[in-house]
């Protein structure tokens, strides 16, 4: 039921060797264990979840990125390994470890993921029985079959590349994403892997990706609910040999980096778990980007407002209700609220030149843009969601029987 197009196309980053294969979490055979391999000396950056129930791989994955650059990434679906205690943690570890007997790599250099069912044990066994298998498959070309294999409710896998010149040189930047729902992100985002093979000091690498989350997967939701899983991580392996500081490097990595993460942060939105609509929500005109934020997250989160979406209802009083209990400074006597081109709100009330008949003709589109001009400044903020619909219900009702 995703909303919009989804490109396959990407690009091979060198350096980058990946491989994907079924371990039998997921029930059918569905891919649901992927392995990322990156070249010797390559620089790692991440961002996790700020969910205080913060699953076991994200606790090592945070210790092992702090102790050392990364040279694997060993990803699950199907199981979160969440709310799982000690035990969790000496899973992570194991899987971890299973890795470095097979590649000699130390125990600080494998990075531990895991997506999925919340509170049940990690089943190790199924991952060490299936690294044989999956080494022999890292290969530069495997993106596409790594985005599949990361996916849980999604329906469509999240994949894009950016090539562009540093210098006179071209570097590539490449990634993928999963998530459909359980989706506010409060650092980042679900599951992200992002991979370029400029050369990168783990400062710059960070910058980049904070600066960039911040203007794309902190700025979408589905349903207002931030995952004990969710990371995003950066790793330039340096082959280009072109490095991204100093300016103005640093500031064009920097725009690709993050042209490439609000493409799939959106395309997380349009993969939405039963969405039928893509909405965009624009604050601008604001006294600071707080304000704008707030009242576009208000707008983003309301559960009336998105049930209004799916059902193509025009009722522009759910906008007025999730913009005035924001936490925010407003004059609501100078606000103008439009959908697309048309204005339903002038200076807080009721434009005298709409109609009905004007908003639900867009309302029934499968893309709705909602802006809001507060009329008190020049800052602006941008989020963008979905509609909520009956088929989410279904979905998340029945997503552990």
């Amino acid at each position: 039921m995703a909303v919009g197009s989804f490109s396959i196309d990407f690009k091979p980053v060198p350096g980058v060797r990946l491989g994907s294969v079924s371990c039998g979490i997921k029930p059918g055979g569905e891919s649901d264990l992927v392995l990322f391999e990156f070249a010797q000396a390559s620089t790692s950056a991440g961002i996790f979840t700020r969910n205080h129930f913060a699953a076991a791989p994200v606790i090592v994955a945070r210790q092992h990125l702090a102790a050392s650059a990364s040279r694997y990434f060993l990803i699950n679906s199907g199981n979160a390994n969440a709310a799982t205690g000690e035990p969790g943690i000496a899973d992570a570890l194991s899987s971890c470890q299973a890795v470095c007997r097979h590649t000699g790599a130390s125990l600080s250099e494998v990075l531990p993921f895991s997506t999925g069912v919340i509170g049940e044990r990690l089943p190790v066994e199924h991952i060490i029985a299936a690294l044989p298998t999956v080494l022999p498959l890292l290969d530069e070309a495997n993106w596409l079959d790594a985005a599949k294999g990361i996916m849980t409710t999604d329906t469509k896998p999240k994949i894009g590349s950016r090539q562009f010149l540093l210098g006179a040189d071209q570097v590539t930047i490449t990634g993928i994403a999963k998530g459909a729902g359980m989706i506010q992100p409060n650092m980042a985002t679900l599951l992200v892997y992002l991979a370029t093979d400029a050369v990168a000091g783990r400062a710059d690498l960070q910058t980049a990706l904070e600066q960039s989350a911040d203007k794309s997967f902190n700025r979408i939701t589905i349903d207002s609910d931030t995952s004990t899983n969710d990371a995003c991580m950066l790793v330039a392996t340096g082959v280009s040999g072109r490095s991204i500081a100093p300016e103005p490097q640093l500031a064009t990595f920097t725009t690709e980096l993050t042209s490439l993460m609000i493409e799939l942060a959106q395309g997380i939105v349009r993969d939405a778990e039963g969405a039928t609509k893509f909405v965009e929500v624009a604050v601008r005109k604001g006294r600071n980007e707080a304000d704008c934020l707030a009242v576009a997250r208000s707008i983003a989160n309301s559960p009336l407002l998105k049930t209004a979406c799916y059902g193509n209802d025009a009722n522009w009083g759910r906008i007025i209700m999730a913009i005035g209990k924001a936490e925010a400074d407003l004059d609501c006597s100078k606000i103008d609220i439009y959908l697309d081109t048309v204005r339903l709100v002038k200076d807080g009330a009721r434009d005298p030149e709409y109609t009905e008949t004007l908003g639900a003709s867009i309302m029934a589109q499968d893309e709705i843009r909602i802006r809001v001009d507060l009329n008190q400044g020049e800052a602006k903020e941008t989020l963008w969601t979905s509609d909520l619909s009956h088929a989410y219900v279904s979905i998340n009702a029945a997503y552990r029987t």
